[in-house]
């Protein structure tokens, strides 16, 4: 962080009762030209975060202006926005968590004379997916399908409060992150659960493509943004795109063909399918990397196709598993016969 990281910068980094944030914040606390960095969120961190320094708060409360008051914050790393309900009550409170949080924590900023950055981790899901959309998206295009609910409503909305900050605070470096959606051995999300499946299913007669942003990727790009202080929103993903049935057999997963209108129908880890996540595997998405690279100036180490291969490495193959499926009933129908 040395471009824009001086003796006393301090860090405010949002959910960190997660564990992307609860890992970057401690990354970043471990930087020498950090003086201390804050982890915000309404539950304490699931694992050790070294020297950061832990506050309860809820985002969606005032009181979060006088956290970063007190603390003379300078840097703001918003990382709480959530894709799917999980744990959190349902719909309406994800929303109220992605949102109301967003204007509440923005409010919060524009107050703080010590404000000199904001960073906001989004998504690529703000395009949507569609039969419309062009064959990569580049940050000035608009959705085909302006998204009316769901996560992708969340991030539209959280990205034009965004922008309604930074024309406020024009002092201050914004930078949002379209993140692709990300893939590594730890990440426990709706796509990585989708492809960690014994039988992947798609939509029959599609194959779309997708991009993918490995873990390692993410943080990289996080802690680039917090040190270069480049302001402007970013496509973020690994170099080149692979179709769903390539990703399948890079990962020896079985594939079952399911009509559109019932694809709704299949549940993975426990739940349905997301809105957004039906329509990325029906309609596939690209996004143009040309900004993150000229102006952001940020490379990925990995390309969509080799995060895949490492993902591959966390997943067992479906063979693999039907191998030992026989294998076991071999072993006890062998036994039941006294051989």
């Amino acid at each position: 962080m040395a471009e824009r990281t001086g003796p006393g910068r301090v860090l405010l980094v949002t959910g960190v009762s997660r564990d992307l944030g609860r890992r970057f914040a401690r990354a970043a606390a471990c930087h020498p030209n950090v003086e201390r960095v804050i982890g915000v969120d309404v539950a304490p961190p699931r694992g050790d975060i070294g020297k950061v320094g832990f506050v309860r708060a809820d985002i969606r409360n005032p009181v979060i202006a006088k956290v970063i008051a007190k603390e003379e914050v300078d840097t703001v790393v918003h990382l709480s926005v959530i894709a799917t309900p999980g744990n959190t009550g349902g719909r309406s409170t994800m929303k109220e968590l992605n949102v109301i949080g967003t204007m509440q924590l923005l409010a919060a900023c524009q107050t703080a004379p010590s404000l000199r950055q904001v960073v906001v981790k989004s998504t690529t899901q703000v395009y949507g997916a569609s039969s419309r959309d062009p064959a990569m998206f580049t940050e000035s295009m608009e959705p085909r399908r302006t998204p009316s609910s769901g996560y992708a409503r969340d991030v539209a909305d959280i990205e034009s409060y965004v922008r309604g900050f930074a024309r406020r605070r024009p002092d201050v470096a914004v930078t949002v992150l379209r993140c692709a959606n990300v893939l590594g051995p730890r990440v426990v999300s709706p796509i990585a659960s989708h492809f960690r499946r014994t039988v992947v299913p798609n939509v029959l007669g599609f194959d779309p493509r997708l991009q993918f942003l490995h873990e390692q990727d993410l943080y990289g790009v996080l802690e680039h943004a917090v040190r270069t202080g480049v302001p402007g929103t970013f496509n973020v993903a690994g170099d080149g795109v692979l179709t769903h049935s390539q990703v399948a057999r890079r990962l020896q997963r079985m594939t079952v063909p399911i009509p559109e209108p019932l694809f709704g129908l299949a549940r993975f880890g426990g739940g349905e399918y997301p809105a957004e996540l039906r329509a990325l595997l029906t309609y596939g998405r690209g996004v143009d990397t040309s900004r993150m690279r000229s102006l952001l100036g940020f490379e990925p180490r990995y390309t969509t196709e080799e995060t895949v291969v490492d993902f591959a490495e966390s997943v067992m193959p479906s063979a693999n598993r039907a191998d030992r499926a026989l294998a076991a009933l071999e072993s006890r129908l062998t036994g039941a016969s006294g051989d």
